[in-house]
């Protein structure tokens, strides 16, 4: 191991200070939650005050068959956002499909009512009957009501309860992700359109500053190689073309919605973002990495991480192997890093069961990413989807919450290790 958990730990704490604090008329008028817009200093989130953000979440999945946030034909939206701040929790991973910004442009600007998303994701009597279900937990909906507008609501209750909404662009068509296979793997794949996918990012964006909690958002979720594509594999699946796209995608955010702070996910389903950091060659090209590419907005980039190391044998081993990946960038003085970012761990995620939690892999997270205040987000919240990979009311083995959303799967995890953890985090 490179960096030991106490090495990390004093290379980063120069980096800790806050910003000065604003005039006392300035920072009364500022302090209303959530007092952004939100920018980064360094490897720090800041808040209009320059005191520090970091994210501790869970991800809400929205992206599938239907393409609303799941669960609600269990519980109502308050009690699920409810849920989420009895834990702690500051923030959600709210994710959606460019499906859905599609069909609102194909009908003319209108999105599709829930009605028509439940019958075309899980057929007439099965998409009835969830549907009423969905409106008997959530009364203020009828069938008529839109997509978007569940999502509205969404983030209105998110905001309620003070809870930060980060967006994120999951996949193209509306499915299960992932797969190399399934159409939505890299920019150019069968599904993944490019100039639907700014499009789409540039809606939600512009959408969503009607959302008071809305301070953040992914720009896409696991690039990765396009297997069923063998050209456009050959042809673009590297770190040049990752760079070209993912600056088309930053600006299509930054000149709809410029105060929401822009994550960037790297290559191999997100795993590492090591030439960024480093300011290596974006091969096969010989460019680097830049701020000054990003003009005007340099201060709303961080970059984001998804690991699932989950046979980890050696707590250490998995954090020197986070910290070569992409957590180097919360230190110019860590191992070759050229680049400091915040960094986020934005999905990892495990068996809820009475032990999987204990394990060196969840446990070594739970200590790692407090450590660092690093921000995360587990995968996941939902205890069952509305439909995965054509299986109807999936059960969700991974999920914070039971079947019906009603209560904890794990209770030993959540009292044991995960409470812990939000409140290092946010510490």
């Amino acid at each position: 191991m490179k960096f030991g958990l106490l090495n990390l730990a004093a290379a980063f704490a120069g980096l800790c200070a806050a910003a000065p604090s604003p005039q006392p008329a300035v920072a009364e008028r500022a302090a209303a939650w959530p007092n952004g817009p939100l920018v980064t200093s360094g490897r720090w989130i800041r808040d209009a005050s320059g005191t520090n953000v970091t994210y501790a979440g869970a991800n809400w999945p929205g992206a599938a068959d239907v393409m609303i946030p799941e669960g609600l034909q269990y519980q109502s939206i308050a009690t699920i956002v409810g849920k989420i701040k009895s834990l702690g929790m500051n923030a959600v991973r709210l994710t959606f499909a460019i499906q859905m910004v599609d069909e609102i442009y194909a009908n003319g600007g209108k999105d599709i009512t829930l009605q028509t998303a439940f019958t075309q994701a899980l057929g007439q009597a099965n998409g009835v009957k969830v549907l009423n279900q969905v409106l008997a937990k959530n009364p203020s909906f009828t069938a008529s009501t839109t997509r978007l507008q569940v999502f509205d609501a969404v983030a209105a209750e998110l905001a309620k309860q003070q809870i930060y909404v980060h967006l994120d662009n999951h996949i193209s068509k509306g499915m299960w992700c992932c797969s190399t296979d399934d159409g939505n793997s890299w920019w150019g794949d069968k599904y993944f359109n490019i100039t639907n996918w700014t499009r789409g990012l540039a809606y939600m964006a512009e959408h969503g500053k009607s959302w008071p909690g809305l301070t953040s958002i992914g720009l896409r979720n696991e690039p990765r190689e396009p297997t069923s594509n063998s050209a456009l594999s050959k042809s673009t699946y590297n770190w040049e073309s990752w760079y070209k796209y993912i600056k088309l995608g930053a600006e299509a955010v930054h000149s709809k919605n410029p105060d929401i702070l822009i994550f960037l996910s790297g290559l191999s389903y997100d795993t590492y973002l090591t030439p960024v950091v480093r300011g290596t060659a974006l091969t096969p090209g010989t460019g680097k990495f830049s701020f000054a590419d990003f003009p005007g907005y340099a201060n709303k980039l961080v970059l984001e991480i998804h690991n699932y190391d989950n046979g980890a044998t050696s707590c250490s081993g998995l954090q020197s192997s986070l910290v070569d990946k992409g957590f180097q960038a919360l230190s110019a003085s860590s191992n070759s890093a050229v680049n400091v970012f915040p960094v986020m761990l934005t999905e990892f995620g495990f068996q809820m069961d009475a032990s999987t939690w204990k394990g060196v892999y969840a446990s070594c997270l739970a200590s790692f990413l407090p450590a660092q205040k690093a921000g995360w987000f587990i995968w996941v919240l939902a205890g069952s989807y509305y439909i995965r990979s054509g299986t109807q009311d999936y059960e969700e083995g991974w999920g914070l919450l039971n079947h019906d959303w009603s209560a904890w799967r794990s209770p030993s995890y959540v009292n044991g290790a995960l409470l812990g953890m939000v409140k290092n985090t946010l510490s």
